[in-house]
């Protein structure tokens, strides 16, 4: 029997994950049935879960690459950076729009918001330490404790993906974004105030 090597492994598992991505986008986490990730994947239910124990965890490694990849521009360049981004591509984050029967399953499902709340955690550290990086220089209001503002940020990420989730033009949602940054920076004192 000849042996599988490490290459195509990996490529097995990358497209699993690209198949249940483009599934879950179309037909939402609840909808996205084993049959109908067989469909999209191309491959048997065997091959599919023999890289991933069951849906959760083929939708958490999704959510576990999309936080990664997020933390990293999040802790380079800001949560509105990578808000940005997601407009730039959405087809990217399409998949995100499960988001609605994600938060049903947070409040329903222990198992399911424990797995969710680590994948969340490394995106929600990188924002922290970004805030507080940011405020120490000077650059964020100091009138806006820094655990408002991540939630402010978080509450216009799950807007942007509701918004991008119902076909909204991402060039309007841009306008948006510049007021959300200037809402958040350090409002400098103008001539006319002294």
């Amino acid at each position: 029997m000849p042996r599988v090597t490490d290459d195509h492994l990996a490529a097995r598992r990358r497209q699993i994950l690209d198949g249940a991505r483009r599934c879950f986008a179309q037909n939402g986490y609840e909808s996205a049935t084993v049959r109908r990730l067989e469909q999209t994947i191309g491959l048997s239910r065997g091959a599919i879960f023999h890289h991933f124990k069951d849906k959760d965890t083929l939708f958490f490694e999704l959510a576990r690459e999309d936080a990664e990849r997020m933390a990293d521009v999040a802790a380079r360049e800001g949560l509105i950076q990578v808000m940005r981004n997601m407009l730039a591509a959405p087809e990217q984050f399409d998949w995100l729009a499960t988001r609605l029967e994600i938060a049903r399953k947070l409040r329903n499902d222990p198992a399911f918001h424990q797995g969710w709340a680590e994948r969340s955690a490394e995106l929600s550290a990188a924002t922290t330490e970004r805030l507080r990086r940011q405020k120490q220089a000077g650059r964020l209001r100091d009138d806006v404790p820094s655990a408002v503002l991540h939630i402010y940020l978080d509450l216009v990420l799950d807007g942007l993906v509701a918004r991008l989730a119902s076909g909204e033009d991402p060039k309007n949602l841009n306008a948006v974004l510049d007021l959300v940054e200037a809402s958040v920076r350090q409002q400098h004192p103008t001539s006319a105030d002294h």
